[in-house]
């Protein structure tokens, strides 16, 4: 990509959207409910209590384990607090090991409305889940009620993954979405790209585009680690739908993928649960520290999607080649298709049709700022495709991570 190519928005004003100011001074594009399991035992209560409220804006999370990690513990801290999350619900069947009077002291202490159910002291599935509907009325009765605030676009967080690649990807979907960056980097918003384990052969290029050189050096040792991670559980991050959509080797993957990122220096290296302290560009080191032990590092796309919300990314921009209709729970997903006969087939699922750059209909300029404005109309309430669609997927499994460095942040802020 041409050094300082992107989607100009000098000749028009920021956008002024409106928010839902947290007391941590952060502001959220949506105000929904969280119904949260502690462990899968509560998952089947929790999500009967979600199905029978019936309502868009109850979203079901939760943790399947039955003993957390310290990552799985700050998972759902972060997302639990997340700007776009107004109330919680947690459920806990009462033996797990989460500690679930400190996750909802933390949620209390957040200054949002959170209550707990313990099915093992509240009579079992059936008391439970009615007593779960109360509470969610109640709540949802005082989030009616809450106020929204001017909220400028250099207080949005945005996230982009890629997922189903295919040959297209990587020449329009992916390069749009860089270009979609570039502006949001240049209104001052934090843009946030991850998929370390898909950016192998990538790291020489993304250090030279680093802010510091020490920076520079981290971001090589990253990538260095997702590779050494893949050689030893002996897989890498390429699908069978790759091949068969025409992509030939995990470099040319990559290469696709690194596009997306645009062409602003990236201004920090962060890991889940880490919030972009200011705005700029962000890569997400998704992949576990230490000895592997955990199989993949991410199941599935919802997992990586899961990850950036806990950094506190208000909505994720989602391209695909092959086709896929996942959302998320809590943050919005934007979906972005590459590829002209996927969109054809599946256009019911799509936000952005980017295979019009190969047909000739659109330029990568043209897309990237119709990406942009997407944003802007997300952000500012309306409903992407997979929300509408009622897709609220979400994903959290074990993990270990070191704590980040001074040098991963941009110069002054630690």
């Amino acid at each position: 990509m041409t050094k300082g190519a992107g989607v100009s928005t000098s000749k028009q004003p920021q956008a002024t959207l409106r928010g839902y100011l947290r007391s941590d001074g952060r502001k959220g594009i949506r105000n929904v409910l969280v119904v949260a399991y502690l462990v899968e035992c509560a998952h089947h209560v929790s999500r009967r209590i979600v199905m029978q409220a019936d309502d868009s804006e109850v979203h079901l999370i939760g943790f399947p384990g039955c003993y957390p990690n310290d990552y799985a513990s700050a998972m759902m801290r972060a997302v639990c607090t997340h700007p776009n999350v107004g109330a919680v619900l947690l459920v806990s069947l009462g033996c797990e090991s989460m500690d679930r009077d400190s996750l909802l002291q933390t949620v209390r202490d957040s200054g949002r409305p959170a209550e707990l159910l313990v099915i093992q002291e509240s009579g079992g599935t059936a008391s439970t889940i009615a007593a779960g509907l109360s509470l969610v009325k109640q709540m949802r009765d005082q989030l009616a009620q809450a106020h929204t605030v001017s909220m400028a676009v250099n207080e949005l967080v945005i996230g982009t993954i890629c997922g189903g690649s295919d040959g297209t990807s990587g020449i329009t979907a992916n390069p749009a979405v860089g270009r979609c960056f570039d502006a949001l980097v240049a209104d001052g918003a934090a843009c946030v790209f991850e998929e370390t384990g898909e950016l192998i052969g990538c790291e020489n290029i993304m250090a030279e585009r680093a802010a510091t050189a020490e920076l520079g050096t981290l971001i090589q040792a990253c990538v260095a680690k997702a590779e050494r991670y893949y050689t030893i559980m002996g897989f890498g991050s390429f699908a069978p739908g790759n091949a068969d959509g025409g992509l030939t080797t995990l470099e040319e993957k990559s290469m696709g993928a690194y596009s997306k990122s645009g062409s602003s220096k990236i201004s920090g290296l962060i890991k889940p649960g880490d919030v972009p302290p200011t705005g700029g560009l962000y890569l997400l080191d998704v992949v576990p520290d230490g000895e592997p032990r955990f199989g993949f590092p991410n199941i599935a796309d919802n997992a990586e999607i899961v990850e950036m919300i806990a950094c506190g990314c208000h909505l994720t921009l989602f391209t695909t080649g092959r086709g896929s209709v996942v959302g998320s729970a809590i943050s919005p997903v934007i979906k972005i298709c590459a590829n002209p006969d996927t969109y054809k087939r599946l256009a019911g699922d799509m936000d952005v049709n980017a295979g019009k750059i190969l047909t000739g209909e659109a330029t990568l300029d043209e897309v990237g700022q119709e990406i942009y404005q997407c944003v802007m109309n997300v952000a500012s309430g309306a409903r992407s495709v997979s929300e509408a669609l009622g897709h609220q997927e979400f994903i959290l499994t074990y993990k270990s991570f070191e704590p980040i460095g001074p040098g991963c942040l941009p110069a002054g802020v630690q």
